[in-house]
């Protein structure tokens, strides 16, 4: 559905994104990677908010390179930024509406339908008439995901959307994403490993502006396998390790003294990624 060919940014002299090449379809995938490893700009590349210097993006045979062809391409999206905007003196039901305007959704009933389905879906029925100024911060982000949702987008584009949110909207948010996946395709930017391990079926991990790692979750895990130990004292030699919440010590490499090794989680595996692309 989405074909990323050579993608190349460059900002200040520096390559974010460095000849990318990546195929994307239906289903969650899942962006990891350190800050300034070009995630955001792949989002923004994607959502047409922000023109390569180099390469091609094209998406349902869309080329948004195009006037044409990209509009036609946004009626096909949903975007999330990271930093969303907001008019702190609209109510929350006035400004999703007010983004359906600019979606070209022009009949007033079936418009205001549609808003008051997304915001039943992000939970946020009972603050419709509430001012965003009023709201907090977890309630902005889900009525940042509210506008997002307009439209049932054949592409839905995340970037950081679970920041801000309790565990119990963390979990409504899983459902209602997982269940978007099934149909369509969905791409979302996150820090949150434990969001990739319960949510996507695949994940690729950037590092200056390249994948360098394209796979399932589990694979992920699997790059720290053999090397991730509990021990009773902590290892003396070793600077990746943490005390767990029952007193032993959790270290990722060489194994310590008198150390038990464990099965590797997704954090695990992204550590270890990063350290050996280091």
């Amino acid at each position: 559905m989405i074909k990323i060919s050579g993608l190349t940014k460059t900002y200040g002299g520096k390559r974010v994104l460095d000849r990318l090449d990546l195929d994307l379809g239906t289903g969650v995938t899942g962006l990891l990677g350190p800050n300034g490893a070009g995630k955001t700009t792949l989002l923004r590349c994607l959502a047409t908010t922000l023109a390569p210097d180099g390469g091609s993006v094209n998406a349902f045979g869309l080329d948004p390179a195009a006037p044409v062809q990209r509009t036609a391409l946004r009626r096909r999206l949903g975007y999330l930024p990271q930093e969303p905007g907001f008019y702190p003196h609209f109510t929350a039901f006035d400004l999703v509406d007010y983004v359906a305007i600019l979606k070209e959704l022009t009949d007033r009933g079936r418009r205001h339908a549609e808003v008051r389905r997304v915001l039943a879906e992000v939970d946020l029925t009972g603050q419709a008439k509430m001012k965003v100024r009023r709201l907090s911060g977890g309630m902005r982000r889900r009525l940042a995901l509210a506008q997002a949702l307009l439209g049932e987008p054949d592409l839905l584009i995340l970037d950081e959307p679970t920041v801000g949110l309790d565990p119990e909207q963390r979990m409504l948010f899983r459902a209602m994403v997982s269940r978007l996946g099934e149909s369509r395709a969905v791409v979302l930017s996150t820090h949150q490993t434990e969001d990739v391990a319960a949510l996507c079926e695949r994940v690729i991990v950037l590092r200056d502006g390249r994948a360098v790692f394209d796979g399932t979750p589990g694979e992920l895990a699997e790059v720290a396998a053999g090397q991730v130990w509990l021990s009773d004292e902590a290892p003396a030699a070793s600077r990746v390790f943490w005390r767990t919440a029952d007193g032993r010590y959790r270290t990722l490499g060489d194994r310590p003294p008198a150390a038990d090794e464990v099965p590797p989680g997704v954090e695990d595996g992204y550590l270890m990624l990063l350290g050996e692309a280091a």
